[in-house]
């Protein structure tokens, strides 16, 4: 099978929307239900899988799996198997494809790792959150810290690859506590570490409790002073920061993610799943699935994909994009696709006036934020984005 390479690269998302109960920090598209019926979940991703593929000429080398939620370690290790297999079928694999699953480090989930190895998975994400038992309490985890360190341990038995989640600047955390946490981390990791601010979203649990002033939260410097504390830590520790929240030892990066961040294409199945199809030409289709799951099932069985929306991204919106996802990582964003996409896009001034202040940096062909720069990100973007009007 002859395949085309796409820039930035090419992978699948697969949304399992399904949780035993919901966390009070997220807002993900997830949903708790009594049951659901394995043998139809599993045709139905497989249906949307093959719909949108055909959309796609090449057809593309697949670079990255991902199986997302929700929790998708709750998926029976033959749901994953076939979506994989379909996969297969589908789209030449690279030889070193990276197929990560997401999973909850409780007993249950912990015991089918092998089982989700034997399946093709080859790279395991563990949310963690935290190694202290208050803090998962605090954060509504239905694990103990006795459990995530010993889910660690069966993880690294099965899997080549590994990553694990952990959310800092909670309240009343001091910088000796997260330090603590944080060498305890780099003990157990193997080679990559995911490390997250909390943020209260108001669409969640801990949204409710603030809108309220029921939820105490740590003042921007201090969670600041742990941002720097912890770049400084994964530093020293050769788990340098290659995106704002993700660390890893050079070549353990999440590839998968770096699709994103990079610009590259995917497809997204299953409830909620976003996906960036590539359509010759330069051009980019942004679908976005239903995130109800019972309206989703019915959509796919109605016509093959749970599709809510489907429209192309024009050159101006695709140079957002990438300026927004490419200055999160430490490589940057190269500046000629920037300017390919939309010649008008950047205010060069602000730009200089940025860099001389130390928030940005310049190279011949590409922008970065520097370590000053991008916790503040967001507002930097809006800076050297010119105002259209």
């Amino acid at each position: 099978m002859r395949s085309a390479r796409i820039e930035g690269g090419f992978g699948l998302y697969v949304h399992w929307p399904f949780c035993l109960s919901k966390c009070p920090y997220c807002d993900f598209n997830s949903h708790v239900r009594d049951r659901v019926d394995d043998a139809t979940w599993r045709d139905a991703l497989c249906t949307e899988l093959e719909t949108l593929a055909a959309r796609i000429e090449g057809p593309p080398l697949l670079q990255t799996i991902f199986f997302g939620g929700g929790t998708p370690s709750l998926m029976p290790p033959e749901t994953v198997a076939a979506i994989i297999e379909r996969a297969g079928k589908l789209f030449p694999f690279a030889d070193d494809v990276e197929i990560t699953l997401e999973a909850n480090p409780t007993s249950s989930e912990a015991m089918r790792f092998a089982e989700f190895r034997a399946a093709g998975v080859n790279r395991l994400s563990l949310g963690i959150q935290s190694l202290e038992n208050q803090a998962l309490q605090f954060l509504g985890r239905r694990h103990s810290a006795a459990e995530a360190r010993r889910a660690i341990e069966l993880a690294r038995a099965n899997f080549p690859r590994l990553s694990f989640d952990l959310i800092y600047a909670r309240p009343n955390q001091t910088p000796a506590a997260w330090l603590a946490e944080l060498e305890q981390a780099i003990a157990l990791a193997a080679d990559h570490l995911s490390l997250y601010q909390l943020t209260i979203e108001p669409q969640t649990g801990f949204g409710a409790l603030a809108a309220l002033g029921k939820l105490p939260t740590l003042p921007d410097e201090e969670a600041v002073e742990l941002y720097f504390l912890t770049q400084d830590v994964m530093e020293a520790a050769g788990l340098p920061a290659y995106e704002i929240s993700n660390h890893a030892k050079a070549g353990a990066e999440s590839r998968h993610n770096l699709i994103y961040w990079r610009g590259g294409a995917w497809i997204g199945i299953g409830p909620g799943a976003h996906g960036r199809l590539p359509a010759g030409n330069g051009k980019r289709i942004a679908t976005e699935s239903e995130k109800l799951p019972e309206k989703w099932l019915s959509l796919v069985r109605e016509r093959g994909s749970g599709l809510s929306s489907d429209v192309e991204v024009r050159g101006p919106d695709q140079a957002k994009e990438a300026l927004l996802m490419g200055l999160r990582l430490a490589e940057g964003v190269a500046l000629d696709r920037i300017e390919h996409l939309d010649a008008a896009l950047l205010d060069h001034r602000r730009i200089a006036e940025l860099s001389e202040q130390g928030f940005l940096a310049r190279r011949p062909d590409r922008l970065l934020a520097t370590a000053t720069g991008r916790p503040v990100l967001n507002r930097l973007i809006a800076e050297i984005v010119r105002d259209p009007t």
